[in-house]
């Protein structure tokens, strides 16, 4: 078993109940970039009725404050990639901080509704973006937040590049939705 697997396999078992795999939502404004991606996945999680209905405070809650085992994580990936002249996440923090746009971390904010956050990037090797959807639960009575990845690749590279970190985004996701559900903003 590799530590791939070994990682998959933790985070089945890691509280669930929680932070849930969930289908594509169909109320999302990615809907269309669905059918050519080449990854996508949903993670969701209940909202406690007391949480703020405001989707930016949510995703901030989310993005804003990884564990320190993701950052270091990031840091590593940074240091994979820089030679191949994809840019590192500190490239895009100071891009995005430089720049009149919004963002939330290094996760640029390309568009805001009353219930949808969209985040993303281009590069050489792919473009992605991200959703942070608030809807009704399942369940018709609670709210849920969708954190939703979508991925295009452009060339082998990239292509190669998410097949490696789909592991560790899908732990990640999952630890930061969980972490957030510690304290969501009121």
């Amino acid at each position: 078993m590799t530590l791939t697997d070994e990682l998959l396999q933790q985070a089945e078992s890691v509280d669930t109940h929680q932070a849930r795999l969930t289908n594509l939502p169909n109320e999302s404004v990615l809907v269309p970039l669905y059918e050519g991606a080449d990854f996508a996945d949903a993670f969701a999680i209940v909202l406690p009725k007391e949480a703020t209905h405001d989707i930016a405070a949510l995703a901030h809650a989310v993005l804003g404050q990884p564990a320190l085992w993701a950052r270091a994580l990031l840091r590593m990936r940074d240091i994979a990639v820089a030679g191949f002249g994809v840019k590192t996440t500190t490239h895009i923090r100071d891009e995005v901080r430089s720049s009149s746009k919004g963002h939330i971390s290094f996760f640029r904010i390309l568009q805001r509704s009353e219930r949808e956050l969209i985040l993303g990037e281009d590069d050489k090797h792919l473009d992605f973006r991200a959703s942070l959807l608030l809807r009704a639960a399942n369940n018709g009575q609670d709210r849920e937040l969708v954190v939703t990845t979508v991925v295009m690749c452009h060339n082998r590279f990239g292509r190669v590049y998410i097949a490696l970190i789909a592991p560790f985004h899908r732990l990640i996701a999952r630890s930061n939705l969980r972490r957030a559900a510690r304290g969501w903003p009121r």
